[in-house]
């Protein structure tokens, strides 16, 4: 040791020495630092900072050594080789950029200790060329000791100083320990190794060449070092400044990726791994950072996108293209899933390396359902435009077309793709027109006319609405709407259709459905017309009344298709054999009406006679020849009325007497017409009071057992004794009361005082009343018998109603109902006057009656008439099959009841047996019969 001190302080020049130990020392630092740099970099940048780094600080640690050898007084001349000079440069710089590299390269302890060793070795190397560039007069020996030394210390020194300078996360202090030691591994190995070297003089001088000056190139090589240590430490500094300045915009990115809560932003590596989180990606994810950080991505996706895989796909696309960006399903940690968008890029270093990607993600569920919604909204709207049954055109204010739907071209027979949105108004129209008249001498004013009324709607303060026809007959109603910026909406409607059903229902509302006569108002409205014109210039005006014959009995025995066909048939022909100021009319059902203006009463005979040759000319149907016929009433206007309604009114009193009659068919009217009408209307109104005078009285008529000639019922008949016109034949009242409607309360009446009286009777005879068909035809007649039942207390099984064919025949389903819930009351149910029908069979066929009562006009014949004594033998054998029991009417004579107990009659009833008597005469013990 003394020996090295004494080597520095004698043989070496100490201002020299001082200056080799300052550009030594910052030689190191500036090792050191740049090797710090290169370690924090990477890629190209980390290969320049350690070149860097061995460039200066091996030119520094040079130049210490160079300027040490020139403070060296071995107290000879020295001069240099300046071939192995500068190779002793060389491998300074060589070996030094290869220890950092070494140890920057290779992580770990290991590394920097091997690097550290290479660059001991470096800097002997250097020394030890330098030394043998030496040109002395004389000799250079060496103690092995010390040389040994000097490369002991040069090694150690430098792997422990990149031990310290190589650490992860180096502080200032472990770059100063890491300069101190390097420092201290060039010096000590230089003076151990100037200690171990002695000069023996010889005889051979120094070249001249060789020499060099000790006061100039100390001074070069220090300002040359100088420039070089100063330049790289200045680029350290820079770059660490523009590092804490990065860090620094780091650290307020961080912070602002951090306080970002609605977006989730992290950093994957180049794998996918997560390699950081923040608070948005917490808050939208549910993960913590601890729990996803190192995880793979791809557990956001759904399995199934794991198996098809997306997240690798992802990551390929932005490793390739820089960037990858989509919209998906993402599930959280709770599994519930979000509609995201995602953005990814690839983020590479300096030196081009990828380094991961940055990832964005945001939640966008409700943009997406919003996004979904308008989608769904628009694909209506679309639907139904191109559905609609209108045309729809949307027009700017300057009339150029902004929307129109396919239906508007299909209404006007445009072409596709010939309507587009910029064309104007009169554009369209004028293509329009022209479509369908090539000549232009012929479209263009037809065109201006109709641009024109199109304006002029659009115009209207309330929206214009017009009518065209098309070439080809459709009609369309175009109606306008102005928007408040100018623009308009058109609409455009086919109602060709419409209107033809306007047309049919306006035709219908004045015509006959079944046969397309005018109907009654139409008909009353044609009347009218005719009366007025005949007001003003004179003529006459007949109004007729068509009531067709035995049109019932066509329904009843053909059926109602055949009573239909002959309405129409007769409807045709009568049309057709119309003339100028005639009419024909159907007023519903078989009444028909017609009308003629005339001057002429020969002119009215023939325009009837006309009709009578349609209306009585035969009809061929299903292979039967039906003849039909008709009662006709004429009433001339202004004989016999002055106005409409009474003139019909005198028509229908002239057919109802037409129809009376039994050789005439065509009736006019007469005053006298007009007197029987008036006196039915009396009638009809006394009917109604009738009961509340006590006008009414019930006669019963006995009902006895042919066998025994015991009784066994009475049959309820009924007597009006009007205060003014005397007792009056239920044969002229009934009609009117059941036309009037009289015979609703009138029934209830008898129904109910017949029970009442019954009920009072000691006995079981039966009562018998007759229900007409205005009561059966009444919707609570079943509820009406119930209630008289409880009302009276008469035991239903004594109460046995007498309904004849006709009654049943308007509504049959219905009334058969009415009479099976009557019956199912225990109420015993007879047909009455069975016979005289054309469908008697078909009547027991459909209905279980209780009992047939034979019509009284076989009695009146059956002495005489072998025909008629047969038919009450066919009918008698039909009731003992049915088992049911068969009472004859109308029994006057003792031959008559002998010839029913003969052919083994059940019961009769007659003027023999008993006439109608009131019920004070037939009480018990008081009964009287012209048979005892």
């Amino acid at each position: 040791m003394l020996r090295i001190l004494t080597c520095l302080t004698v043989e070496h020049d100490l201002r020299l020495v001082l200056l080799a130990a300052l550009i030594c020392f910052l030689s190191c630092y500036v090792a050191v630092t740049l090797v710090q740099r290169a370690q924090a970099a990477g890629g190209m940048a980390r290969a320049l900072w350690l070149g860097a780094a061995g460039a200066s600080s091996g030119f520094g640690i040079w130049a210490t050594h160079f300027i040490a050898i020139l403070a060296y007084d071995p107290g000879v001349v020295m001069g240099f080789d300046m071939e192995l000079t500068l190779v002793s440069l060389g491998v300074a710089i060589v070996v030094t950029t290869i220890g950092v590299a070494v140890a920057t390269y290779l992580a770990g302890r290991s590394a920097a200790i091997a690097g550290g060793l290479l660059l001991g070795a470096g800097i002997t190397s250097m020394h030890y060329i330098g030394m043998a560039a030496l040109d002395v007069p004389g000799s250079l020996d060496w103690d092995r000791a010390y040389v040994v030394a000097s490369v002991v210390c040069a090694g150690l020194f430098g792997a422990l100083a990149l031990v310290f300078c190589m650490r992860p996360q180096a502080r200032g202090r472990d770059r100063a320990l890491a300069t101190v030691l390097m420092a201290l591994g060039v010096v000590s190995l230089h003076f151990t190794a100037m200690t171990a070297v002695t000069v023996t003089p010889g005889l051979v001088p120094v070249s001249d060449d060789t020499m060099l000056s000790t006061g100039l190139m100390a001074p070069l090589i220090a300002v040359v070092a100088f420039s070089l240590l100063f330049t790289g430490l200045t680029a350290a500094v820079f770059a660490r400044q523009a590092e804490l300045a990065a860090s620094e915009s780091t650290r307020q990115f961080a912070m602002l990726v951090q306080g970002v809560k609605d977006y989730a932003i992290y950093m994957l590596d180049p794998d996918g791994r997560v390699a950081n989180w923040n608070e948005g990606a917490e808050r939208n994810k549910g993960y913590k950072a601890p729990e996803i950080v190192g995880q793979h991505f791809s557990r956001f996706y759904s399995e199934e996108d794991r198996a098809a895989g997306l997240p690798e796909r992802a990551l390929a696309i932005a490793r390739a293209e820089g960037k990858y960006e989509n919209e998906g399903w993402r599930y959280r940690k709770d599994g519930s899933r979000f509609w995201a968008n995602v953005v990814m890029d690839a983020i590479y270093d300096t030196g081009g390396t990828l380094v991961g990607y940055a990832k964005i993600t945001k939640d966008v569920t409700k943009e997406k359902a919003d996004a979904d919604r308008l989608a769904e909204v628009t694909k209506n709207l679309d639907l139904a435009l191109e559905n609609m049954s209108q045309g729809l055109c949307l027009f700017d204010k300057d009339e150029r077309l902004l929307l129109a739907n396919r239906r508007y071209s299909e209404i006007f027979g445009f072409p596709e793709g010939r309507i587009r949105p910029g064309m104007t108004l009169r554009e369209i129209v004028d293509q329009g027109v022209a479509d369908v008249f090539v000549d232009p001498e012929v479209w263009k004013p037809r065109a201006r006319d109709m641009y024109a009324r199109r304006r002029a709607a659009i115009l209207a303060n309330d929206g214009g609405v017009i009518v065209e026809k098309l070439s080809n007959g459709v009609s369309v109603q175009l109606r306008y709407r102005t928007l408040p910026d100018g623009a308009w909406v058109a609409t455009y409607e086919d109602i060709s259709e419409r209107l033809r059903s306007e047309e049919q229902i306006s035709f219908l509302a004045r015509h006959d459905s079944l046969t397309g006569l005018p109907n009654r108002a139409c008909f009353n409205n044609r009347l009218e017309a005719n009366l007025d014109s005949a007001r003003r210039s004179g003529g006459k005006v007949a109004a007729i009344g068509i009531d067709l014959d035995k049109f019932k009995e066509i329904n009843d025995t053909r059926g109602h298709a055949a009573g239909d066909e002959v309405l129409t048939t007769l409807s045709k022909r009568m049309q057709a054999c119309l003339e100028a100021d005639e009419t024909i009319a159907r007023f519903g059902g078989d009444e028909f009406a017609a009308a003629k203006r005339f001057e002429d009463i020969a002119e009215l005979h023939d325009f009837i006679q006309r009709l009578e040759a349609c209306l009585h000319e035969e009809i061929r149907i299903d292979g039967y020849d039906i003849k039909p016929g008709a009662s006709l009433g004429v009433a001339i206007y202004p004989q016999d009325a002055d106005n409409l309604e009474a003139l019909i009114n005198n028509a229908d009193l002239a057919m109802y007497r037409a129809k009376d009659a039994l050789t005439e068919t065509v009736c006019f009217y007469e005053v006298s017409m007009d007197e029987a009408a008036r006196s039915r209307r009396l009638i009809a109104n006394d009917l109604w009071q009738a009961v509340e005078r006590n006008e009414l009285q019930l006669h019963y008529q006995v009902q006895k057992a042919v066998n025994s000639g015991d009784t066994i019922g009475y049959e309820v008949l009924l007597r009006w004794h009007h205060p003014v016109r005397g007792t009056i034949p239920p044969s002229d009242f009934i009609p009117i009361a059941e036309e009037c409607g009289a015979i609703l309360p009138i029934g209830e009446w008898v129904l109910r005082e017949a029970c009442r009286e019954a009920a009072t009777w000691n006995n079981e005879h039966k009562i018998a009343v007759n229900l007409s068909p205005v009561q059966l035809g009444n919707a609570d007649v079943a509820d009406l018998v119930h209630r008289v039942l409880l009302d009276t207390g008469l035991s239903p099984h004594r109460l046995e109603l007498e309904i004849t064919e006709s009654t049943i025949i308007g509504d049959k389903e219905r009334a058969l109902q009415t009479l099976r819930r009557i019956k199912a009351f225990g109420v015993t149910i007879a047909i009455d006057d069975f016979g005289t029908g054309y469908s008697s069979l078909e009547t027991l066929r459909a209905f279980p009656f209780d009992k047939i009562k034979l019509d009284r006009s076989f009695m009146s014949e059956v002495e005489a008439s072998p025909e008629a004594k047969a038919i009450i033998r066919a009918i008698l054998a039909l009731g003992q099959t049915l088992r049911v029991p068969v009472l004859a009417e109308g029994v006057e004579t003792r031959s008559q009841l002998d010839i029913l107990l003969d052919e083994g009659c059940d019961e009769a009833q007659g003027y023999f047996l008993g006439r109608p008597m009131p019920v004070e005469r037939i009480r018990p013990g008081s009964e009287t019969s012209e048979a005892a």
